[in-house]
């Protein structure tokens, strides 16, 4: 039975539920940014995934791509590059990182990981961005 990993509860929020993959927003408002996690009982890397699930992944990093651009738009920050990450270092279970970046972001031109503290989102701002992706993702 699959179980998300505990550290993506306290981290992010639920967007949509895609065809392989849980959809959810990184609580962290410094860039638009998206989690996928293949539902996938024991899945801690792409091999770990049949082919036609290997592919699905890939087709839903492109569609949340489309969603991290979305949720920017809405905020009024521009997403010119798209960083996809699958490291797993901290959480070991199979996740996909989908973040929009920009050359005055916080981090840039390096990894947004472990770059100072997470500022979460506002509520209203959560719900905007949470409405953009989801329409997004429904493509």
């Amino acid at each position: 039975m699959f179980r998300l990993d505990s550290a993506f509860l306290r981290t992010s929020h639920p967007i949509a539920a895609l065809r392989l993959c849980a959809a959810r927003l990184q609580d962290d408002s410094r860039w638009p940014w998206i989690v996928l996690v293949p539902r996938v009982e024991s899945a801690r890397e792409i091999e770990d995934l049949g082919e036609a699930d290997q592919a699905q992944l890939m087709r839903e990093i492109v569609l949340a791509g489309a969603a991290v651009r979305a949720v920017g738009f809405v905020l009024g920050v521009a997403v010119d590059k798209l960083n996809v990450g699958l490291l797993g270092n901290v959480t070991p279970q199979l996740h996909a990182h989908v973040v929009g970046r920009r050359g005055d972001d916080a981090a840039w031109p390096g990894p947004v990981w472990g770059v100072g503290e997470p500022t979460p989102y506002a509520e209203s701002a959560l719900t905007r961005a949470m409405a953009a992706a989801q329409n997004a993702l429904r493509r």
